[in-house]
């Protein structure tokens, strides 16, 4: 209940400040979010475009270069492992970047758990998220996975931990994904 609360209010909040995102974020784990992408960056040419953990580097190079994309737009992140840390690998640089608000790229299945993790954790950086889904014939995730992220969102922004992360520490081993101090 209180991670619906915290969504509803954050979408609100954000809704009324109606911010030009600064940058596109495309959420690797399916090649047609990289093709769709780098249409939708055509049409927005002052922006930048982070890839979290999308294809391989020449392949995504290749799809944006072929689109149009200068390679000094396209930026390509590798440290996330899941959903939550595509966000929160990524959280420092946008916040160090200064970006209001960004572009969210993903699947339309996958954009209702993309849509509660960013709205958690860069919303607890002050960066708004702008859904941007790629139809599919596919169902929504279920419940159980946007719940069980919202609360290893929710874990990060009050532990700087996603979870993903204990494994880490355990070992003594700090990891990318650490909130930024």
């Amino acid at each position: 209940m209180a991670i619906a609360l915290l969504v509803i209010g954050s979408h609100y909040y954000w809704q009324q400040r109606q911010i030009k995102p600064d940058a596109i974020l495309v959420l690797g784990g399916a090649e047609e979010r990289e093709h769709f992408a780098a249409e939708f960056a055509q049409h927005k040419p002052d922006l930048p475009i982070w890839v979290s953990s999308g294809s391989n580097q020449d392949y995504a190079e290749w799809v944006f270069a072929e689109a149009g994309i200068s390679g000094d737009r396209l930026n390509l992140d590798y440290r996330a492992v899941d959903t939550v840390t595509n966000f929160t690998t990524l959280a420092k640089d946008f916040k160090t970047s200064g970006f209001d608000s960004v572009y969210v790229i993903t699947s339309d299945y996958h954009m209702r758990r993309a849509w509660v993790i960013g709205n958690i954790v860069l919303g607890s950086q002050g960066i708004q998220c702008r859904p941007i889904p790629i139809e599919s014939d596919r169902t929504p995730e279920p419940l159980r996975k946007v719940i069980r992220d919202g609360a290893r969102s929710l874990l990060w922004v009050t532990t700087g931990h996603s979870g993903t992360t204990f494994g880490y520490l355990l070992r003594g081993e700090q990891h990318e994904s650490r909130l930024p101090e």
